[in-house]
């Protein structure tokens, strides 16, 4: 179980671990980095020799920037997907005042690592290569009792972060995002060797991905590897690397941000019955 627990004897999770969800946050927090660019007018462009701040670019106040009209067309400004970043880092700001997500704003090439991610998660794969922003507080820890091993359950909370900015996020301000910058999304992806193919499956495909991980009611019992953990559950450990990096939000969090994310593909006009029947299961003890 390589993406669910790589830890030392101790429990240690290596510092370079990158957690999650995060293709999660990569998908609705991209897609909402273009809110502001879209109905708010664009600013002077900032100084290049400045290199941005997490305090640059957390705006002064409000969670969110006021939506504009209903009716209101989005019209993306021409811009090279190259030279998106100040754009987006710039615009995004609106979106919430969290630090955590002004944090994310700082990393480079943000639609083509938000194009990247959604990719592999699709594919069933971690995206935690490709998404160098976010680096959870504290350290996974296991429980050793007569019954063996277990995830000790405080380790969820260093995912808290990660899911506060997710449920801040509105579903529809985002889908109409999404929609305007859509051809710089597509323009991302077929530099990634997806000719002709329609980004927005992709994107479907990777929101499935993670609406298949299953709610774990109950503790997780692991067993010791040389470098790792695995799960002793084999329907839990044979969960694919997305999923089982899902995992490390813990159960509460996994079940509010899939709420989230069928929020997303209902706005995108995703019909629910392409979406899998939310899922509970209870890991095995023995």
């Amino acid at each position: 179980m390589d993406d669910l627990h790589l830890d030392d004897e101790q429990g240690n999770e290596p510092k370079k671990i990158r957690g999650l969800a995060i293709a999660i946050l990569v998908v609705l927090a991209a897609v909402a980095a273009i809110y502001y660019f879209v109905f708010m007018k664009k600013p002077a462009a900032p100084a290049a020799s400045q290199e941005p701040t997490a305090e640059m670019v957390v705006p002064a106040g409000g969670e969110k920037a006021a939506p504009g009209e209903m009716g209101e067309p989005l019209a993306f400004p021409p811009v090279a997907l190259a030279e998106s970043d100040a754009a987006v880092r710039e615009f995004a700001a609106a979106m919430s005042v969290n630090p955590e997500f002004a944090k994310w704003l700082l990393t480079k090439d943000l639609v083509r690592k938000f194009v990247v991610a959604v990719d592999n998660v699709a594919n069933g794969l971690s995206p935690k290569p490709h998404i160098d922003f976010f680096l959870p507080s504290g350290q996974f820890r296991v429980v050793r009792t007569k019954e063996g091993t277990l995830v000790d359950e405080a380790s969820y909370s260093r995912y808290d972060p990660v899911a506060g900015v997710v449920l801040s996020l509105d579903a529809m301000a985002s889908a109409r995002l999404y929609r305007a910058v859509k051809p710089l999304l597509q323009e991302a992806y077929r530099d990634l060797g997806y000719p002709g193919v329609d980004f927005e499956d992709t994107l479907v495909r990777a929101i499935v991905e993670l609406l298949e991980t299953p709610v774990v009611a109950g503790p997780v019992k692991l067993e010791q590897k040389i470098l790792s953990y695995a799960m002793t559950d084999e329907k839990l450990e044979g969960l694919s690397q997305a999923q089982k990096q899902f995992l490390r939000m813990g159960p509460k969090s996994v079940r509010a941000v899939q709420s989230k994310l069928r929020e997303l593909t209902a706005a995108l006009g995703v019909l629910e019955t392409r979406l899998p029947q939310p899922k509970t299961y209870t890991a095995r003890s023995e």
